[in-house]
């Protein structure tokens, strides 16, 4: 039986092999952009991260947290300037955004100003300069700077819809911390008694111009009001027209009865009779007069102008009724006026602090852990994106 034995190994396979070999160790070499990519790497990531640690946990000094929290709350009893309606805005009633005002305030200028005036904070954060430069300040820190760091050193959260702030201060020690977050507390109500000072002067001198000028115009109504009466010679028209009409009734009456008594003579006597006569122009004298009463419903000859008199009544009583109305008006505005000042005795506006500045056992800043793993993950991010628009670049080149 005949085995057949394997092909040999030629030359030229042998050769093929090597040269694959070759080349796979050829490409597994590190080339120099391997190199200066692992350069970026220890650049761009690990060398700040290494330093970053360096500095929290050398030159970072530790900072003491005290938090406190409040809200602003007003006054919520009815008043009698609003039963009486409308006149909330002449008082002066206090709006919803003060808790806003508040928020601004906190982190303004003014109140680093106060603050340092009273703690002295510049001392205090400078202490440590320039060993730790992030976390301290010069000691001849202008106030724009000195405002940007206390934005750094106190937090304020605020819920608009119920109105309510907390903030935390930091300081390098416990106590001060607690100081200036009792200090925040202090000034808070001081800007708040501040605006309660300013609304009780406005509403007060708000109701005293309203006053003023519903007396003024009271006077004026009631001055075109005599004026009418004095130049029409009529107090009341109202009762000069009755007045008139019961005379027109009184001469009606006389009439009737003048009437009565010609009847009587012309049927005793003839008309050649001289009281027949006598009643005759009697009668007539009645008439006329009885004419020219009525006459005088229509067109008054008392007056200069000979206004008609439903002209006349029509006058009157717009000038009554501007009257009425400047009386209603000065007598809602004394209301208010007194209002005011009832109000003004009162705290509108008050700072309820529902948690008082605490004291720190622990300094929990600066928060080491939170912010190497923060520095490594953007600067992981930004050399990764640097890395992939340099290989996209040289793949399009």
């Amino acid at each position: 039986m005949n085995t057949q034995a394997p092909p040999p190994v030629t030359d030229d396979s042998e050769t093929s092999v090597q040269r694959l070999a070759r080349q796979t160790a050829v490409h597994s070499r590190l080339r120099t952009r391997h190199k200066g990519l692992i350069a970026s790497l220890l650049l761009v990531v690990v060398l700040p991260v290494v330093l970053t640690s360096l500095y929290l946990a050398l030159l970072a000094q530790p900072q003491y947290a005290s938090e406190t929290g409040f809200v602003v709350r007003q006054e919520e009893s009815v008043s009698a300037s609003q039963m009486l309606g409308g006149l909330s805005q002449v008082l002066g009633t206090p709006s919803a955004s003060n808790s806003d005002l508040l928020f601004e305030f906190i982190q303004s200028q003014a109140m680093v100003r106060r603050i340092n005036d009273e703690l002295g904070i510049v001392g205090h954060y400078a202490q440590f300069w320039p060993l730790d430069p992030v976390y301290s300040i010069r000691p001849d820190i202008t106030i724009e700077d000195l405002a940007q760091f206390w934005r750094r050193m106190i937090r304020i959260t605020h819920d608009k819809s119920s109105g309510v702030i907390m903030v935390e201060a930091r300081a390098r020690d416990a106590a001060m911390a607690q100081q200036i977050a009792r200090e925040i507390v202090a000034q808070s109500e001081a800007m708040i008694n501040m605006l309660n000072a300013q609304a009780r002067r406005d509403s007060i001198a708000n109701a005293e111009a309203d006053l003023d000028q519903a007396l003024s115009a009271l006077r004026s109504a009631r001055e075109a009001l005599v004026a009418f009466q004095a130049r029409t010679q009529i107090l009341d028209p109202q009762a000069d027209i009755q007045g008139r009409m019961g005379v027109v009734a009184n001469l009606q009456q006389q009439l009737a009865e003048a009437l009565v008594d010609y009847d009587l003579l012309l049927q005793a006597t003839d008309s050649t009779d001289p009281r027949v006569r006598q009643l005759d122009r009697r009668i007539r004298a009645i008439e006329q007069r009885i004419a020219g009463e009525r006459a005088s419903y229509s067109s008054d000859g008392t007056t200069e102008d000979a206004d008609s008199y439903p002209s006349l009544l029509a006058t009157y009583e717009g000038l009554r009724v501007d009257v009425q109305f400047a009386e209603e008006i000065y007598r809602v505005s004394l209301t208010a006026l007194n209002q005011a000042r009832t109000a003004a005795e009162r705290q509108q506006l008050y700072l309820a602090t529902f948690i008082s500045p605490t004291s720190a056992e622990t300094a929990e800043y600066p928060r080491k852990v939170l912010l190497v793993a923060l520095t490594a993950f953007f600067c992981m991010m930004g050399w990764s994106v640097g890395a992939l628009v340099y290989y996209s670049l040289r793949d399009r080149g």
